[in-house]
């Protein structure tokens, strides 16, 4: 068993009960579906398929395995002793407290439907009969390419009832990378949305022989093809299936056996198959929710919004797993969410918690400030003074109930205005996770009373292994470890920094044919070494500094954590939107500057235009500019010599002068996805910049001719 100083914390357990909901409005979608319990025929008039409350004993197996049909030791520890239990009995259980209230909601032709979770289930056992009857094999995998909606739900759950693998692909992957992942995780169906990720899969079908069928469901297939259906057509397919084949499958499962891949983005090799387990799932949905302080329906339904991508597994849990273990009500965006519709979705919907990436929230402020900008004078004096009237008190207290009667007149006057334009005049608790979070924007939202909860936790633990929470918040931190989970830091340097290593429940199986790279993460007495770096303060809240892969070793032998320099670079420089530290066996540090430019309202592609917050610096500083074109092309003088003061300003503090930025350049363009400098949840891929601009990088090195 391993052992280490550890970080702990007490289970809380909910105890208040009793809402009602409102009937819901039947939704197209489930048109034929039973909505009571009493209708669901065959479904729930018997016991559940699987039901075995015995302990169960994984002692025989290792802790690890490469195999989709692998098992591996469950991590029950004395103070882990939940029984584990596999998705369809989570789902199952729920029925009998959430069965009648709304589970999903969607839009048809303007007009919000909502399906209960009664008929959610009935639909999620339909599609895995189907998936059955194209031929879905155990410890394959259904793939499912595209953006989030009720379809998405009902095919992961579906295939996980089926005995197969859901696999989530990023609906801006290459037809090349859908390739290697459908071929890697041996998909037997590809469940589609639109022609768009049709015409990848045709492209690549001749490559893949495991696949058998693609279903797509928002358009239509453009001509009748062999092996493609579409969603109505699907969904009668397994009608001759007996729901005694199904229960069977149901009732073989095991909680340690696999049921989702989570791909890594890839930006160092191959993207690596991240093999989580029914326990896996199940558990983080239960206690990783609990400690983000997530209520079940019978305190308060919860209402979340889905956006954000379903194959990263941060949405994945808290959208879709969290969503049925607690009786969420899930409301789904738009496909063009990020480009600007999502504000009016929360508007609509009202949502009691919502998860957002740091760059969604920093394009949130980005919209305030220019909207703030071209208010009248009195209106815009009024909000900077109720939002620093409410910093500087959520900064000195900041878990005070009792506020001054300045913050409540702040908030009631200008601060609840503001966060019901945005939608958030119901939520409670704002998540963020993924990458990093600036000090302006945790500022920025802490001055609207929206505090910030950090989460830390990767896509081998399952999402949240540190959370936040209402009651447990400190500014920058990313939390405190999840009940039941444990952590060590290794090698810690003079600072108490070390690597962050995790164990628990949590804690992935292996990555899917990758022996090499399981034994890299997962240490002999099975820590994961997650690669990050961080510090613990004295309660036990966790701060990340940074990565050991992207540390930098100066030419002198100097380890430089670029993360802190760049964080500072950005508070001090509001205009700049990335800031990319460079120096890795080279004899100074540089970087890589980006302006903040409007995006492109139909691409979401960074435009040549600066943001108001941008434009109002170039101005306190003496410069007219408007573009990013006016800044580097003339190479406007203002602005170049207010950076290189905020640089120096940085270099001021900093530990030593191998710390200092010797020269710096500012890109043409900013930073993007369909760039290659940004991954699919906007997290920085330092290689491709590296790669990408590095004639920039080298003229910074480059000996001046004597």
């Amino acid at each position: 068993m391993p052992d280490s100083r550890e970080a702990r914390q007490e289970n809380q357990q909910g105890t208040s009960m009793g809402t009602t909901q409102d009937s819901p409005q039947t939704s197209s979608l489930t048109d034929g579906q039973p909505s009571s319990k009493e209708l669901l025929g065959h479904d729930l008039k018997h016991p559940a398929p699987e039901v075995n409350d015995a302990p169960l004993d994984y002692a025989e197996e290792a802790l690890w395995t490469t195999r989709a049909d692998g098992r591996v030791r469950l991590r029950r520890e004395p103070y882990c002793t939940q029984l584990p239990y596999t998705v369809h009995r989570m789902f199952y259980e729920a029925l009998d407290k959430y069965g009648d209230i709304r589970a999903l909601g969607f839009k048809r032709q303007d007009k919000w439907e909502h399906i209960t979770y009664f008929q959610y289930y009935a639909i999620a056992r339909k599609a895995a009969k189907s998936f059955l009857k194209l031929g879905l094999e155990r410890a394959h995998s259904v793939a499912i390419l595209a953006f989030n909606s009720p379809e998405w739900f009902f095919s992961a759950v579906g295939t996980v009832f089926a005995g197969g693998i859901v696999t989530g692909l990023y609906t801006t992957s290459s037809p090349e990378a859908c390739q290697y992942i459908a071929h890697d995780c041996r998909a037997n169906i590809i469940v589609v949305d639109t022609q768009k990720q049709l015409e990848k899969i045709l492209k690549i079908w001749k490559h893949l022989p495991y696949l058998k069928a693609v279903v797509i469901y928002q358009e239509p297939p453009p001509k009748k093809m062999a092996n493609v259906y579409t969603m109505e057509e699907f969904m009668e397919l397994g009608q001759d299936v007996p729901e005694e084949t199904l229960d069977a499958i149901i009732s073989a499962q095991q909680p340690n056996q696999c049921c989702v891949l989570v791909y890594t983005s890839g930006t160092t090799g191959n993207p690596k198959g991240v093999m989580l387990s029914q326990d896996n799932i199940t558990w983080t949905a239960r206690y990783g929710s609990q400690a983000g302080d997530i209520q079940p329906a019978e305190v308060l339904q919860e209402v979340v919004v889905s956006y954000l991508p379903l194959s990263h597994i941060a949405a994945q849990m808290y959208d879709l797993w969290t969503g049925i273990q607690w009786g969420a009500q899930v409301c789904f965006a738009q496909p063009d969410a990020l480009k600007g519709s999502l504000v009016n979705t929360l508007r609509e919907v009202e949502p009691t918690s919502h998860m957002g990436v740091p760059r969604v929230w920093e394009k949130i402020m980005e919209r305030i400030q220019e909207v703030a900008a071209q208010s009248g004078f009195i209106r815009r004096k009024m909000l900077l003074w109720a939002m620093s009237v409410t910093l500087e008190q959520n900064l000195t207290c900041p878990i005070s109930e009792l506020k001054p009667f300045t913050s409540r007149l702040a908030d009631y006057l200008v601060l609840a205005r503001v966060r019901q334009a945005l939608g958030f005049a119901k939520c409670q608790k704002n998540f963020y996770g993924a990458a990093p979070m600036t000090t302006e924007t945790q500022h920025f939202f802490l001055g609207l009373n929206i505090p910030l909860y950090g989460g830390y936790g990767l896509s081998e633990s399952t999402g949240p292994h540190f959370m936040s929470s209402p009651y447990n918040f400190r500014l920058y931190s990313s939390g405190k470890v999840v009940p039941g989970c444990r952590m060590k830091l290794v090698n810690q340097d003079a600072d108490g920094i070390g690597e962050i290593c995790l164990w628990g429940r949590t804690i992935f199986m292996g990555y899917l044919n990758m022996e090499d790279k399981t034994c890299e993460a997962i240490d002999s007495e099975g820590w994961l070494h997650t690669g990050d770096t961080g510090r613990l303060d004295a309660d036990g809240f966790l701060y990340i500094t940074g990565r050991l892969k992207e540390l930098i070793i100066t030419a002198g032998g100097e380890n430089v954590a670029p993360l802190p320099i760049e964080q500072s670079v950005k508070t001090e420089l509001p205009l700049i939107s990335n800031a990319v530290l460079i120096g890795d066996r080279r004899k100074f540090l540089t970087m890589l500057l980006t302006l903040k430019c409007t995006l492109d309202p139909d691409t979401s592609e960074p435009t040549n235009n600066l943001t108001e917050q941008a434009m109002e610096f170039c101005q306190r500083v003496g410069s007219r500019a408007s573009t990013v074109s006016e800044i580097v092309g003339q190479r406007d003088e203002a602005v170049y010599r207010a950076i290189e003061e905020g640089i120096q300003r940085v270099n001021a503090n900093a530990a030593a002068r191998p710390y200092h930025i010797q020269k710096w350049a500012i890109l043409e363009r900013d930073f993007s996805i369909s760039g290659g400098e940004l991954g699919p949840t906007m997290k920085l891929k330092r290689l491709t910049v590296l790669e990408k601009y590095k004639d920039i990088i080298d003229s910074f090195y480059q000996e001046k001719k004597k």
